[in-house]
């Protein structure tokens, strides 16, 4: 094995430990599984999670720094998404969370909330900052 493959395989293999450990938080678990129907502002995980700004942010950074979310602001708030899966790993990985995280009893309760959240928020609040 010439050095720079061993460097190609060693760097994957850290990308991908990155990667699932990531997903070793149940807050990080229950934000991605909120994720999989689209973008959400910050302001609508703290509702639905009943946490503080700065906990959701943290998790939220740490799902982006190992590439499972993508970020925009806009104004005083931050909106997140689910990022391209861009490796083999996180593709299968990706679809497992799709088809088992809103299936487990937690997620059923986060999407209700999530629902019940939208419907009676102010479509404009996170907007005005």
């Amino acid at each position: 094995m010439t050095i720079s493959a061993y460097t190609d395989t060693h760097n994957c293999m850290k990308t991908t430990a990155h990667l699932f450990k990531a997903l070793s938080e149940t807050i990080r678990l229950r934000i991605l599984a909120l994720l999989l129907e689209g973008e959400r502002c910050v302001c609508d995980l703290m509702a639905v999670l009943n946490l503080p700004q700065s906990t959701v942010s943290r998790h939220l950074g740490t799902l982006r720094t190992a590439g499972w979310i993508k970020g925009r602001r806009q104004g005083l708030w931050m909106y997140y998404r689910l990022a391209e899966a861009e490796n083999p790993v996180q593709q299968q990985t990706l679809a497992l969370l799709r088809r088992e995280l809103v299936a487990l009893p937690q997620g059923k309760t986060d999407q209700e909330a999530l629902a019940a959240y939208l419907a009676t928020k102010d479509e404009v609040a996170c907007h005005r900052c």
